[in-house]
């Protein structure tokens, strides 16, 4: 993977190419701010140019709450313009997949990590995982569950850390 960063004023962006025999795919993933959706246009022309596929950006997308804002300072969560309130362990949590987003956990490692002691029970671990899915909402994927292995940061799931919330995305 590669991290394109031309200017302040061009979101950055990943890009992952595979190759399986004679199938060629690229994978893009662009991070823009409030404001940027030209910048979204603009990569939609050269997808067309390319010949690929674009499906319809959804410029509402930030706006209907399917990102979340982590504000380490204040421990708090935002999805929207709305603050999730969080217990300390689900927070804790949350930010232990936030701060390793590709890597996988065990219910030991959590527990340790998280708890800060391997003597809670491992079904702790999947209380506070179903609790904090209901809080985020069903429909953002925050934990990506690997049946027999643990838990991740779902892959699908947009989360940005932010120092000043007010000032990257207004509130309300």
């Amino acid at each position: 993977m590669r991290v394109v960063d031309v200017n302040r004023d061009v979101p950055v962006g990943e890009a992952e190419a595979r190759r399986v025999g004679e199938v060629l795919t690229v994978t893009v993933h662009l991070r823009i701010g409030p404001g940027a959706h030209e910048h979204v246009d603009l990569f939609a022309a050269l997808l067309a140019l390319l010949g690929g596929d674009w499906p319809p950006a959804s410029p509402s997308a930030r706006d209907s709450g399917a990102h979340l804002r982590v504000h380490p300072q204040a421990r708090a969560v935002y999805r929207g313009g709305a603050e999730i309130v969080l217990t300390r362990r689900e927070y804790d949590l949350l930010w232990c997949l936030v701060a390793n987003p590709r890597q996988v956990f065990t219910r030991a490692q959590l527990l340790d990590r998280v708890w800060g002691h391997p003597y809670a029970s491992p079904r702790s671990v999947d209380v506070h995982v179903r609790r904090l899915r209901a809080k985020v909402g069903a429909d953002l994927p925050v934990v990506t569950t690997l049946r027999g292995v643990g838990y991740r940061l779902g892959v699908d799931c947009s989360v940005e850390v932010v120092d000043d919330p007010a000032s990257n995305w207004p509130i309300g």
